[in-house]
C-alpha cells in the first residue's frame, strides 16, 4: 500500500516536471541546445588542456599561472561585462561571449607561445565572464514564474551532463586522433587535434544562439545590472550568497 502510494506520488511529480519542461519558451530551448554543445566542448577542454601544455615542454607552474590568469580576468571583467551585457542585450552578449571563448581556445591551441597562452587565457576569462553575467538575466526574461525554477535547474543539470559527456569523449579523442595521424596519444599533435574539436563544438553553439528572438522589454521587467545598489540594500543576504561560493571556489581552485 505504501509502495503504491509512493509510486503514484512519484508519477504525479514526474508528470508535473514534464509539464513544466513543455512550458519552456522557444528562446529557452535554443539556449539549452547551446548549453549542450558548450558544456561538451568545455568538458573536453578542461580535461585535456593541462596535458597539452605539459606535452609542449612547459612545467606545471605555467598551468597554474594560466588558470589564475583566466580566473583573475573573469573576476576583474565581471562588473564591466555586467554593464556591457545590459547595453548589448542578452542575445548579442551570449553570441559575443561564446565567440570570444572559442577564439581564445583556438588561439591557445594554434599558437602555443607562452605570451599567447597568457593573452588567450585572459581573453577566455573575459568571454566566460560575459557569458556568466548574461545567463541568469536571459533565463529570467525568457521564463514565467511557474517554469522558471525548472528552467534554471534543468540548464544547470544539462550543463553538468554535457560536461560529463565531454570528459568521456576527451578521454578517447587523443587516442583516436593519434591512430588517425600516426602520433602517440600523449603527443602535442594528438592533444592539439582533440582541442580543435572543442573549438568546433563551441562554434556550433553559436547557431542556436543566432536564432534567439529578442523582444524589447519595459524597463521594469528587465533584469538590470546594479550590484552596488543591491549590496547596499541587502548586505547580509549578499554575504550569505557569496561566502559559500567563495569557499567552494577556493576548493575547486586547489583541485584544478
Amino acid at each position: 500500500m505504501i509502495f503504491a502510494t509512493r509510486c503514484r506520488t512519484l508519477s504525479r511529480g514526474l508528470h508535473a516536471y514534464a509539464e513544466r519542461l513543455k512550458a519552456f519558451s522557444p528562446n529557452a530551448r535554443l539556449y539549452l541546445t547551446s548549453v549542450v554543445l558548450t558544456g561538451a566542448s568545455m568538458g573536453v577542454f578542461r580535461l585535456l588542456f593541462n596535458f597539452y601544455v605539459v606535452s609542449l615542454g612547459y612545467d606545471n607552474a605555467l598551468v597554474g599561472q594560466l588558470i589564475t590568469t583566466s580566473s583573475l580576468a573573469a573576476l576583474f571583467a565581471a562588473l564591466p561585462m555586467g554593464y556591457l551585457a545590459d547595453v548589448l542585450g542578452r542575445k548579442r552578449s551570449l553570441l559575443i561571449g561564446t565567440a570570444t571563448v572559442s577564439l581564445a581556445v583556438f588561439g591557445m591551441v594554434a599558437f602555443p607561445l607562452k605570451t599567447m597562452l597568457y593573452a588567450m587565457s585572459a581573453l577566455s576569462g573575459i568571454g566566460q565572464s560575459l557569458l556568466g553575467v548574461s545567463m541568469a538575466p536571459f533565463l529570467m526574461e525568457n521564463s514565467g514564474e511557474q517554469e522558471r525554477t525548472y528552467l534554471f535547474s534543468f540548464s544547470s543539470g544539462l550543463q553538468m551532463a554535457s560536461a560529463f559527456v565531454g570528459n568521456w569523449l576527451g578521454g578517447y579523442l587523443p587516442s583516436w586522433i593519434a591512430a588517425w595521424q600516426g602520433f602517440t596519444p600523449t603527443s602535442p599533435g594528438a592533444y592539439r587535434g582533440a582541442l580543435l574539436v572543442t573549438t568546433a563544438l563551441s562554434l556550433l553553439a553559436l547557431f542556436p544562439l543566432a536564432f534567439l528572438r529578442e523582444r524589447p522589454l519595459p524597463r521594469e521587467e528587465r533584469s538590470l545590472f546594479a550590484p552596488f545598489s543591491y549590496a547596499a540594500e541587502h548586505p547580509v543576504l549578499l554575504t550569505k550568497l557569496i561566502l559559500p561560493m567563495l569557499i567552494t571556489s577556493i576548493g575547486a581552485g586547489l583541485i584544478m
